[in-house]
């Protein structure tokens, strides 16, 4: 059993892009949700939809692939782990790819970009980084 569901649902996408799949169901949560938005506003996945269950509910993400079938997401990394947690200052906020990617912070004021962290000027938890 998987007692860190980030790194399932990473896990979970990242699977399903290598099987060639078009969409990916996850166990969904408020954290999961608020990463799926920034997948989708940033263009890694094409869209998604919560479907209702008796339970927590269900994450369906439409995945994104380019011209050439190759996966637009190349690399999910989960950084800040149930064992080893990892913070940063505002100052100290990283950069993905140079700024080609995509660092996932959870803040004071809620889950955020490295870029939107930068414009607020808050630290936080270093969530995953994607590329």
């Amino acid at each position: 059993m998987h007692t860190d569901p980030i790194s399932d649902y990473l896990a979970r996408i990242r699977n399903a892009q290598s099987a060639g799949h078009r969409r990916v169901d996850i166990p969904a949560s408020k954290m999961k949700r608020a990463i799926t938005k920034i997948l989708v506003d940033k263009g890694y996945v094409t869209r998604f939809i919560d479907i209702e269950d008796d339970k927590q509910g269900v994450l369906r993400l439409f995945l994104k692939y380019d011209a050439y079938g190759h996966p637009v997401i190349r690399e999910m990394k989960r950084i800040s782990k149930p064992g080893l947690r990892k913070y940063c200052t505002a100052s100290e906020i990283p950069r993905s790819r140079n700024g080609l990617g995509v660092v996932i912070l959870s803040t004071s004021k809620g889950l955020m970009t490295d870029k939107e962290a930068n414009k607020l000027n808050v630290g936080g938890e270093i969530v995953c980084s994607i590329y």
